[in-house]
């Protein structure tokens, strides 16, 4: 896409759809059909993590504030659900950290009022330790926090957490997270080859996340164009041994890197509407590539979708 693609695909999206803050729904390889709330300014976030597919972290930081009006993003969910076309979820992700925002709360338990549809929320979990976060979260179904380092060199490694964050606060909050909420928490495990896939590395993380005790690990590695080019993925065949050292966990242990999944992520090809496409270049001014890692659908069919909204006008 050309640079100002990002502005031209907002003219069209202000046009047919007026959603900023809410996109989808989007296929998603876990959660089906999901609904995407994107609570933030973009990236914003207390991780600068290596793997990121949105690139370096622009805002850096732990301070909670309300960075997009609770009200605004609270009247595009209704005003989707409205439109009939139900999601199997809603979930929060997009532009950086969910929990960054300080009315999440709020705009959680709106939700909740709304419709039945469970609501998932994807966080770093960083600042669990918070009781203010953790308050905020009890309304949701599913949280699905990250854990990417067994020790604080690691974690330092992989996610650079904002300085004043602190790693044994981190896995207390997770912990503390764990024994106050009523919901599923799956822990999401992302290894990069050549830096935390060795046995050590793993080792550590399947320790913490024994004493976590979430009712999934789902562990995953690098499919997308990440921040740092050493940011490499780990071999299919790594990832099946990897699993074994899960094996004390008392939950479901599952493989989720894509490079694993090209049946359902082929199935979701067809699932691909303008809106959807319209929807993410207006979060971002992206590539054909960028489009197909963000859409979940191979970069072949992301140009399809793309010179047709190019011949239409909607995007340059």
């Amino acid at each position: 896409m050309a640079p100002n693609a990002g502005d031209s695909a907002r003219k069209g999206q202000n046009m047919n759809t007026g959603f900023k803050h809410v996109y989808g729904p989007v296929p998603s390889r876990r959660l089906g059909r999901s609904l995407g709330v994107d609570a933030l300014t973009f990236k914003s976030c207390s991780f600068d993590c290596v793997y990121c597919q949105l690139g370096r972290t622009t805002n850096h930081t732990i301070e909670r504030k309300e960075y997009i009006p609770t009200a605004d993003i609270l009247d595009e969910v209704r005003r989707k659900l409205e439109n009939g076309d139900k999601p199997e979820y809603i979930s929060f992700a997009g532009s950086g950290e969910p929990t960054l925002h300080s009315g999440l709360g709020d705009i959680i338990r709106g939700i909740k009022a709304m419709t039945d549809v469970p609501v998932v929320v994807f966080t770093n979990g960083s600042l669990l330790w918070m009781p203010e976060v953790r308050a905020d979260l009890a309304a949701a179904d599913v949280v699905i926090p990250s854990l990417d380092g067994g020790d604080a060199a690691l974690l330092d490694k992989v996610n650079r957490p904002a300085a004043s964050l602190d790693f044994d606060r981190i896995v207390e909050g997770l912990i503390a997270f764990r024994g106050a909420f009523n919901g599923q928490i799956w822990l999401e495990v992302m290894l990069l080859g050549g830096i935390s896939d060795d046995d050590a590395s793993v080792d550590a993380i399947a320790r913490l996340a024994e004493r976590i005790r979430p009712d999934k690990v789902q562990i995953n590695s690098v499919c997308r164009p990440p921040a740092e080019t050493y940011a490499l993925p780990v071999p299919a065949a790594r990832l099946l041994e990897i699993r074994k050292h899960f094996a004390g966990m008392p939950g479901t242990v599952e493989i989720i890197a894509e490079h694993l999944d090209d049946m359902a992520h082929t199935a979701f090809r067809t699932q691909i509407k303008e809106e959807d496409i319209l929807a993410l270049i207006e979060r971002r001014p992206c590539t054909a590539a960028g489009a197909a890692a963000g859409l979940n659908i191979h970069v072949t069919e992301a140009i399809k979708h793309l010179e047709m909204l190019v011949a239409d006008g909607k995007a340059v």
